[in-house]
């Protein structure tokens, strides 16, 4: 090693100070909210997750060969403004067992561009299927950086409001379909999945099942380090500050 070189990475010491401001001001606002601090009200939904045998070798145990495995998928908006205007779209998925029994993969999806830049970027939108949803930051994809995202099929009906009573009669009239898809930089979409959300749960629009992407990965399949201090720290906060609010 040569001398005046660090050990190892060098830390921001900031970081644990700004984690710590950011799960205390989650905790109080989903305390105060009684709900999720981002996307208080939302859809919870039975759905089902479909691999594709497509000829893409990406490397991840569950996506080697196709597959079928049961979902639950939560719709909702960001800020919670009035149905008609335009909000940031939020799609959480949980797949069950995708990495073996007892071990979901959840996925964080929020209303997006599709372009190299705007697919990073969070773009509020009224209809819940005019566009694509993406994670913004890359995931570990096998150990290459790579976006995910989940693009609509056109509906019989538009627009869809994002707002659960709008969302919930869209199922009424038909299933709602995503193509779930990567993306590395520069590159474009391949569709990795077909997620098929087919009716609404019978649970209150502020119930959520703690959708947590570093809780709930899979082997070669993880969100990358980009944020994850804070982001773990948001979501510590918002789970504390929603189960404080129910005593």
């Amino acid at each position: 090693m040569r001398r005046g070189m660090p050990a190892g990475p060098v830390r921001d010491p900031a970081v644990p100070r700004q984690a710590g401001g950011v799960e205390a001001a989650f905790r109080l606002l989903a305390r105060l909210r009684g709900a999720p601090v981002l996307h208080p009200d939302g859809l919870m939904c039975a759905a089902e997750l479909e691999v594709l045998d497509g000829g893409e070798r990406w490397g991840v145990p569950w996506l080697e060969g196709p597959g079928r495995y049961a979902a639950t998928v939560r719709l909702s908006r960001a800020a919670g403004l009035p149905r008609r205007l335009p909000d940031g779209l939020g799609l959480a998925v949980r797949v069950d067992e995708a990495d073996g029994p007892g071990r979901a993969l959840d996925l964080l999806l929020t209303s997006s561009g599709r372009g190299r830049l705007t697919r990073h970027l969070p773009l509020p939108r009224a209809d819940a299927l005019a566009g694509p949803y993406s994670s913004l930051v890359s995931y570990r994809v096998s150990g290459r950086p790579r976006v995910l995202a989940a693009f609509p099929r056109p509906a019989r009906q538009a627009p869809v409001h994002g707002d659960p009573a709008s969302l919930a009669r869209a199922l009424d009239a038909g299933p709602l379909v995503f193509d779930l898809c990567a993306g590395a930089h520069g590159r474009s979409w391949r569709a990795f999945a077909v997620l098929t959300v087919r009716t609404a749960l019978p649970v209150r629009p502020t119930e959520s099942a703690d959708f947590d992407v570093y809780a709930h990965d899979a082997r070669g399949f993880t969100p990358g380090p980009a944020l994850a201090a804070l982001r773990r720290a948001a979501y510590r906060g918002s789970r504390a500050g929603r189960r404080s609010g129910r005593l």
